[in-house]
């Protein structure tokens, strides 16, 4: 499950870090040119009904824009995964804006994965210290289970799990199959929670008010954050049965 960063078969000298360089300067330019303005839920709100149409008028287009879009914030390290899964389920429904989710989500991840394994340096995982060691033994023990509840736990920022996996070595295919499967759960509760918010933005609309925390309150949306709990007792549970088999 486990293979050395350190073989030397990486880009040699400083190029090693080219492709983490392109990642940090796409995400400052992303900032600069205030991208992050489109990926709110301020944004989602505003433009409620444009982007409704648009995805009507444009039924293989604008998935397809959308997968593209998921794929480029994650591999840039943007931190809205969950605010883009929330913009697919009011967009496609909870299902395909999910399934979206979940595939753009797995490729953008891997692309920040391979970008972070080829600066990957021993003397980089001893500069993590005691938390180092800890990850490091968990990845050796069982890649796979390790990563899996890392991608369960809706707790930990999705952009430590991206990255942590490159320093300690685990394999690709590893690493998309744990990723792939981790990720469904808070991918599906977001979307359905996506879903729900169409209604409360189209009420909220006709009676000509801003949407208030206490409109958010509907079953729909009572129904996603029960299923995110689920998640993280999920998550728990993985993780104690994956502790009783060492």
């Amino acid at each position: 499950m486990i293979e050395d960063c350190d073989t030397g078969k990486g880009a040699p000298g400083r190029w090693r870090f080219a492709p983490l360089a392109i990642v940090a300067a796409g995400l400052v330019i992303g900032y600069a040119l205030g991208w992050q303005h489109y990926l709110s839920l301020d944004y989602l709100a505003e433009s409620r009904q444009v982007l409704k149409d648009f995805a009507a008028d444009n039924p293989v287009l604008a998935p397809l824009g959308f997968l593209a879009i998921y794929i480029g914030a994650v591999a840039f390290s943007f931190p809205a995964a969950s605010i883009l899964t929330i913009f697919g389920g009011f967009l496609f429904g909870w299902l395909l804006g999910g399934a979206l989710a979940i595939v753009g989500a797995t490729v953008g991840a891997t692309a920040i994965f391979l970008a972070a394994r080829s600066a990957c340096t021993a003397s980089v995982r001893r500069r993590l210290g005691g938390l180092g060691e800890k990850l490091s033994a968990g990845f050796e023990r069982n890649a796979f289970g390790y990563l899996l509840v890392l991608r369960i736990a809706p707790f930990i920022p999705f952009f430590m799990v991206n990255i942590a996996p490159a320093l300690f070595n685990v394999r690709l295919g590893t690493y998309v199959a744990a990723t792939f499967i981790g990720i469904m759960p808070a991918a599906f509760a977001y979307a359905w929670l996506g879903q729900g918010c169409d209604s409360v933005l189209m009420a909220a609309e006709s009676a000509g008010q801003q949407v208030t925390l206490g409109d958010l309150v509907t079953p729909q949306i009572t129904i996603a954050f029960i299923a995110l709990a689920l998640v993280a007792a999920l998550a728990t549970v993985v993780r104690r049965a994956w502790a009783s088999r060492l």
